[in-house]
């Protein structure tokens, strides 16, 4: 089921109808089935933003965290309307050099990332199972990994980003409706190359419910 893209609750109602409008479309949590790791993915449908949903500084808008504090919005990417589990957009095409950091909206089933106030990278997610749910709250990332092997269900995790001690991570997945992951978050693999290729230890990742 796919549903209008929203990545938090905006503080300016004047923005309001334009993000209704503009902001990509996205899927919702999808009936999860038995637990998933990850496997040989299909090819995503890959999409350049052709141009930033800009908002002048007397209108900026703010995006809430885990912790409840916030961060400003200077920019977005501006992505087709339908997002289809396995497409992700990349585009830092303008945008000023400088540490990243994310958003991981567990409801609407969607990561942004941001570099400073500007969005760079946004994909459709997998999340974790009922029996293993993925935690929330403002986690810095812990270490990166080219080709990690999870010794507990025997699979790859390419491009993983450790966010807790207890093996929580993001790393690249098949992203198809109905799988499920063990709690990490699961992106399509080339957005996973990407988004490895600029993180860095320490850059937060925020996960919100």
């Amino acid at each position: 089921m796919i549903t209008t893209r929203q990545i938090g609750i905006w503080v300016s109602v004047g923005a309001a109808s334009l993000l209704v409008c503009a902001l990509a479309a996205k899927a919702l949590a999808p009936q999860l089935v038995a637990p998933q790791a990850v496997i040989t993915p299909s090819a995503p449908k890959t999409t350049q933003a052709k141009d930033r949903i800009r908002f002048s500084n007397a209108d900026l808008q703010q995006v809430p965290l885990a912790d409840g504090t916030t961060r400003v919005i200077r920019s977005l990417l501006q992505v087709p309307n339908r997002m289809a589990f396995g497409d992700f957009a990349w585009d830092e095409t303008g945008v000023p050099a400088g540490p990243i950091w994310m958003r991981v909206d567990l409801s609407r089933q969607i990561l942004s990332v941001f570099r400073g106030e500007d969005e760079i990278g946004t994909s459709v997610i997998l999340y974790g199972q009922d029996a293993t749910p993925t935690p929330t709250g403002n986690f810095p990332i812990r270490g990166l990994e080219t080709n990690h092997r999870s010794r507990n269900y025997d699979a790859m995790m390419p491009y993983t980003l450790w966010l807790t001690a207890d093996g929580v991570a993001i790393h690249g997945s098949n992203v198809q409706q109905g799988l499920a992951t063990h709690g990490c978050i699961g992106v399509p693999l080339a957005f996973a190359q990407k988004l490895f290729a600029v993180a860095k230890r320490g850059d937060v990742v925020s996960v919100v419910p």
